[in-house]
């Protein structure tokens, strides 16, 4: 699972804000309530249209393709513009960008369902992306610059909350929406939330800047740099599973990309004001909590994805039933994040992380005994546990990213967050379904087989295993109703060993991680942010 700000301006080097009496736009709770506008609004939306997106093809007539443009437009403008956005908000001022990120993104939501045609959609949907990226970096920091160090992990907390369960409800919302209402309601239904949000948020918001970024040098070789490189990288990925992993288009899109971000990485220790301070990842809970961010949405997007595929399609739920069946993964992120928040407070994400980790962990090895027939018993034990895991790690390591870096280029380390977050979910969803689509195009016709499908049949069912590796069995009207169950088992069967095999992966990766977080983290992320190894 694709995603990815404050007056009172704080000096270059400046340091944590205090506990002394505030006003209304100085207030760090209502920051905090006000940022959570804009992020419940891109994360709702971030999981919302893949329930839109089937009535969205039969309404306006678009290809496959077409339908996988709606979200990767939108995961590519995002992902190229994230950290650019939290740099525009260091230099020109946090609340700035993000009012003009909610502004921007509200009217491109409302033009998408005006648009009338695939290509305004996926026109519109790119330049939402782009809105987002300038909102959502700038959320973490206006949160860093208002709130004191001893306070900031619990902010860090209830906004990972708030992301977690956004992202969680889109099933729901969308399914309600699309059954009852339209697919365009699913955009329009951000134009209210949008409004709020500007009107609260220019009341309360105070502004912060990097006054020093202001007199600096705007590093545009960087921004050109590390938005090719991220674009190359993420079509790689995003695009990978359809043209093939080892297809030369995959293959060379991913590696350009590397190159162009070697490049940038390489520029960026040369150059004066450079648009993402290398400095940052001397820090070491900043450097792996960007790494433990990517794997924490690889497990949550990609995992959701098959999920919502084996309880539609395999199970038979609608969208709707299918989204309160996952509904204790949202509640659990309820939870976890400020229980997250407050453990990393006091014993740091040395801790923290790795506990996710390894709830995660035990989620997806609880994957592997589901059948296409198990009982929801079996379901909710690893929903908890993804939801635990989740939101404990997406609190920690948004602490030890934001937190472990410099209050002034608070927006920078956001936008490093967001990016990780986009990048690690596009490569969750590609890389887990083209497991799963390994698995089914080995296993289907023995499958088919042994379930009792004759052998001539079985064989040829076997170039439908794209269709069952989105757990739809390929059933024809004419099939006698025993040959018809046959398929049913067989295909059903075939689905579930490539789910095991992308729950076995995903199981091996959280562990990995567990053990990077817990040997390579240390100290705690608002000190290491305020050292001068990091901050200067």
């Amino acid at each position: 699972m694709p995603s990815p700000s404050l007056p009172v301006a704080a000096p270059p080097a400046a340091s944590p804000p205090t506990d002394a009496p505030r006003g209304v736009r100085d207030n760090p709770w209502l920051t905090l309530v006000a940022v959570a506008f804009g992020l419940f609004m891109v994360g709702l939306d971030g999981s919302v249209v893949s329930i839109a997106n089937p009535e969205i093809g039969r309404a306006l007539h678009a290809s496959t393709a077409d339908l996988q443009w709606v979200t990767n437009s939108y995961l590519l403008a995002l992902a190229a513009a994230l950290i650019l956005g939290g740099k525009l908000g260091d230099r020109f001022g946090r609340r700035t960008l993000y009012l003009t990120g909610v502004a921007g993104f509200t009217v491109a939501s409302v033009a998408i369902g005006l648009a009338g045609s695939i290509e305004g959609v996926i026109a519109f949907r790119a330049v939402q992306g782009f809105f987002g990226a300038l909102l959502m970096p700038n959320t973490l920091a206006l949160l860093r610059a208002v709130f004191p160090p001893r306070k900031f992990g619990m902010a860090v907390g209830i906004w990972a909350m708030v992301s977690s369960v956004s992202t969680a409800l889109g099933p729901i919302v969308g399914g309600l929406l699309v059954q009852h209402v339209d697919w365009e309601s699913v955009f329009y239904l951000n134009a209210p939330i949008g409004v709020v949000a500007l009107v609260f948020s220019a009341l309360v918001l105070p502004q912060s800047r990097n006054t020093a970024a202001a007199r600096e040098t705007f590093d545009i070789l960087g921004v050109v740099l590390l938005a090719a490189g991220l674009l190359a990288v993420v079509l790689g990925v995003v695009k990978g599973e359809t043209w093939g992993w080892t297809a030369a288009g995959t293959l060379g899109a991913i590696a350009a990309g590397v190159l162009l971000l070697l490049v940038f990485g390489w520029y960026e220790t040369r150059v004066a004001h450079p648009l993402l301070p290398m400095r940052l990842f001397r820090s070491p809970s900043l450097a792996i909590g960007t790494v433990i961010t990517a794997l924490n949405f690889f497990v949550l997007l990609g995992v959701i994805f098959f999920v919502m595929l084996y309880l539609q399609n395999v199970r038979g739920f609608t969208p709707v039933e299918a989204g309160v069946r996952t509904l204790p993964l949202s509640l659990a992120s309820v939870v976890a994040s400020p229980l997250g928040a407050k453990l990393t407070e006091r014993f740091g994400p040395r801790l923290t992380m790795p506990l996710g980790m390894v709830l995660q962990a035990a989620a997806a090895f609880a994957l592997l005994t589901w059948t296409a027939e198990s009982a929801y018993a079996t379901m909710w034990p690893p929903f908890i546990a993804l939801g635990l895991g989740v939101g404990m790690v997406m609190s920690a390591s948004s602490e030890a990213i934001v937190g472990g870096a410099p209050v002034r280029d608070g927006g920078v380390a956001g936008g490093l967050q967001a990016t990780a977050l986009q990048v690690g979910g596009a490569l969750g969803t590609s890389v887990l379904v083209s497991l799963i689509s390994g698995r089914v195009g080995a296993t289907l016709p023995g499958a088919l087989a042994d379930a009792g499908v004759p052998a001539p049949l079985a064989q040829g069912l076997g170039e439908a295993k794209d269709a069952v590796a989105m757990g739809v069995a390929p059933v024809s009207d004419d099939m006698p109703a025993r040959v018809a169950n046959a398929v049913v088992e067989g295909s059903h069967t075939a689905f579930m060993s490539g789910v095991h095999s992308a729950a076995l992966v995903t199981g091996v990766l959280t562990v990995l991680g567990a053990v990077i977080a817990a040997l390579g983290v240390r100290g705690r992320p608002s000190q290491e942010g305020e050292s001068p190894a990091a901050g200067g």
